[in-house]
């Protein structure tokens, strides 16, 4: 979880506290004058967002990222570079900001890049609220499966409930998923069960919701002697 920039001061050591004071400013005074020239091809808050984990550990990385991203109101182009340049932690904070951002969905193909992978960081990160918002039904769908398939708790997936909400096409999608598993005799994730059953969910006419009595997933075959 991101931690705001008054837990932080509640946690950071006064050294620490001196150097992301110097960070937030650099940010906000590029976010003032984003044509202004500079002796530099990056602005200094970049290099800044690199050593986050250095001055201030690892443990507060993330949230000390997320602020400068934020102070500086970062464009794609920033994003991007930080992104693309980055170590995994540095391209987990970008992908943990992205909502916070003003990027549209510009900043969509960052995502699809973090969704190919297969560190499971970025795979959690990338399924946050900015992959609710602009994922289409199709890579949306996809996201799902790869948290299925790497083993990422579905509960990192932001807005699961909303969109997965009677989407049959989803539903048919983990039945094949399930079915795969089980040919394999390999047991289905209980977090498989958890998606099913929202893809049921239905709104009645009385504008309230209930969920209809899911199919469940097919259980994994008994263990042999031999297995």
């Amino acid at each position: 979880m991101l931690k705001s920039r008054k837990e932080l001061d509640a946690e950071l050591g006064g050294a620490a506290r001196a150097w992301l004071d110097e960070a937030l400013a650099e940010a906000a005074h590029d976010a003032a004058t984003p044509d202004a020239p500079g002796p530099y091809a990056s602005p200094p808050w970049e290099l800044r967002y690199a050593a986050a984990g250095r001055y201030c550990g690892p443990e507060h990385a993330d949230s000390v990222r997320s602020l400068l991203l934020v102070e500086a109101r970062a464009p794609l182009s920033s994003v991007t570079r930080l992104y693309e340049q980055g170590t995994a932690a540095e391209r987990r904070a970008v992908l943990l900001t992205l909502h916070r951002l003003d990027l549209g969905d510009t900043a969509l193909p960052l995502v699809e890049d973090a969704l190919r992978a297969n560190d499971t960081r970025l795979v959690a990160a990338a399924v946050g609220p900015y992959a609710a918002d602009h994922l289409d039904p199709h890579a949306w769908r996809h996201a799902v499966l790869k948290c299925l398939f790497t083993e990422v708790p579905v509960a990192a997936v932001a807005r699961l409930d909303d969109r997965a909400g009677g989407d049959a096409e989803l539903a048919r999608m983990l039945g094949d998923f399930a079915d795969e598993r089980t040919a394999a005799g390999r047991a289905v994730p209980e977090d498989l069960r958890t998606v099913l059953a929202l893809t049921v969910l239905t709104a009645p006419a009385d504008g309230g919701a209930h969920r209809a009595t899911p199919t469940a997933a097919p259980a994994a075959p008994a263990p042999t002697e031999e297995s």
